[in-house]
């Protein structure tokens, strides 16, 4: 039954006491979780408990003030994962004014903030890093959803996209074809279908057929397992317990992101606008 592996730790002591159990007990340890679950969900299907239907969020789309995939940035911060939540009284932060030539580092301190955009990325981040990964996985975990401030749908392109002009090829590419790689499982490195989607997007829900066909391209890639390190490393990055500082990460900037001496959003790339868009949300035009 597929489970957050986070959840099973925490339920045992947490890491610690996990590394003080020998291998029969570790197996022990999840057979009972599993069977816990079960239960759990057996009793919530016995109570009438069930995850929403696409056609049930499609049915509530002209009935938000708000569309869901829009960018974090401009809309208030709501549960993505909730079909229809309460955003009564919500409304957006005052922001910080950026520094007239703004570094990748600003950006994370004063506008990657909504939805916790930052902390998720910064624990991905860490949890890369602490395995050994290459300084270039790192920074792709660093930066994969960065753009969902700009915006949430399609969100791997437009990250990809974002940072084109700054990163490796190899870089892009795991941003690219991580978000693809998301509703597709991997045995071999133990990445299974987020239980989360089934609230976030529908129990019935099918993968877009660009997906798919994205998906079967990164599958047969030189860099593919580049892009499943991402969603590895994304999906077993939530803990509202541990934080992290870009501090951690700026000689791995420094390294592999190449920062333009105008600042970010003022070098004429030509995702220079989309930089600036971040920077100055609340420009009517």
């Amino acid at each position: 039954m597929d489970f957050e592996p986070n959840d099973l730790i925490q339920s045992l002591g947490g890491p610690e006491a996990v590394s003080r159990m020998d291998h029969e007990a570790r197996a022990d340890a999840l057979e009972d979780y599993q069977t816990q679950l079960l239960n759990a969900a057996v009793a919530a299907r016995a109570g009438g408990k069930t995850f929403p239907t696409v056609k049930e969020y499609e049915d509530l789309v002209d009935k938000r003030g708000y569309r869901r995939g829009v960018g974090r940035l401009f809309t208030f911060n709501y549960d993505s994962k909730v079909a229809n939540p309460d955003v009564t009284g919500l409304t957006v932060p005052r922001l910080e004014k950026m520094p007239a030539k703004p570094t990748l580092v600003d950006f994370f301190r004063l506008r990657l903030q909504p939805g916790h955009i930052a902390a998720h990325l910064l624990q991905s981040a860490k949890l890369a890093k602490d395995r050994g990964e290459p300084e270039e996985i790192v920074l792709a975990c660093l930066l994969h959803d960065a753009a969902q401030v700009l915006m949430k749908a399609d969100h791997g392109y437009w990250g990809a996209q974002l940072i084109e002009p700054y990163v490796s090829e190899r870089v892009a590419f795991a941003i690219r074809y991580h978000q693809a790689l998301r509703f597709f499982p991997d045995p071999s490195v133990g990445y299974e279908y987020p239980k989360s989607y089934f609230q976030t997007f529908g129990i019935d829900y099918e993968p877009l057929p660009h997906v798919v066909a994205d998906y079967k391209y990164a599958r047969n890639h030189r860099w593919y397992m580049d892009a499943r390190l991402v969603t590895v490393n994304d999906f077993y990055a939530f803990d509202p317990n541990v934080v992290v500082s870009i501090d951690e990460f700026e000689d791995i900037i420094g390294r592999t992101f190449k920062q333009p001496k105008e600042g970010l959003g003022y070098d004429n790339s030509p995702v220079a606008h989309m930089w600036r868009t971040i920077s100055m949300p609340d420009q009517p035009l």
